[in-house]
């Protein structure tokens, strides 16, 4: 049998003392990092299939879509909403249902879809796109407060055109022209040059007497 000298022996009485002192709270935090990472591990896997999934329904949303299959798209979606509320791909179906469903004259269903991704949808990128559409929606119907709720909601700088140009709609529907007019200029220097919506803004300006050119050179300045 091997002899230990002195030395190795008080290195192995050192270990010895550390482990009795650390040893139980060493193999918990170690126990607890191996669960973290199988928790970790877990939770990925089951994002990576929930992801699947949500691609695979959605692709059959698309199809309804595409079809105009109003009863199919609404129904599909509704699954989604149900199974999978916080998937991205869920709030891109809402906001594809509400067109099939609008488009379809089921303006009811079209504004469920909305309402929800609006109050749901992430990111919050998707959010406020559903708040716009929301807002046209009613000023399509002539309900003035709730869009102007829906446009005051969006914060976004990238929408800030959009909302402008749907702030003087609102304005000209309710016969406030100096107010549209005002509406509409700031939509039309926010908008980007190239973007063809801006053409329309333009449209607006013109038929309300606003000459663009001088807004455009102002944009040079």
């Amino acid at each position: 049998m091997a002899t230990l000298d002195l030395q190795e022996q008080e290195q192995l009485d050192n270990l010895k003392a550390f482990w009795q002192r650390w040893g139980n709270l060493i193999t918990t935090l170690v126990t607890l990092a191996l669960l973290a990472f199988a928790g970790w591990n877990g939770w990925t896997w089951w994002q990576r299939e929930q992801g699947l999934k949500a691609s695979l329904l959605y692709d059959e949303v698309e199809r309804a879509a595409e079809a105009k299959d109003v009863d199919k798209t609404l129904r599909m979606w509704q699954q989604m909403k149900d199974q999978m509320p916080r998937a991205t791909f869920t709030a891109h179906a809402a906001l594809l249902t509400a067109q099939v469903a609008f488009d379809g004259g089921k303006a009811d269903a079209a504004l469920g879809a909305l309402e929800w991704a609006a109050e749901q949808a992430k990111p919050q990128a998707l959010q406020e796109l559903a708040l716009l559409r929301l807002a046209a929606v009613h000023l399509e119907a002539k309900r003035f407060a709730p869009a102007e709720a829906a446009l005051a909601r969006i914060q976004s700088t990238a929408y800030a055109g959009l909302v402008a140009d749907k702030r003087g709609d609102l304005a000209q529907l309710q016969g406030q022209a100096d107010k549209a007019r005002e509406h509409y200029q700031a939509a039309f220097l926010a908008l980007p040059k190239e973007q063809p919506y801006r053409q329309l803004v333009e449209a607006k300006l013109t038929a309300l007497g606003v000459d663009t050119s001088s807004l455009t050179a102002k944009e040079t300045k």
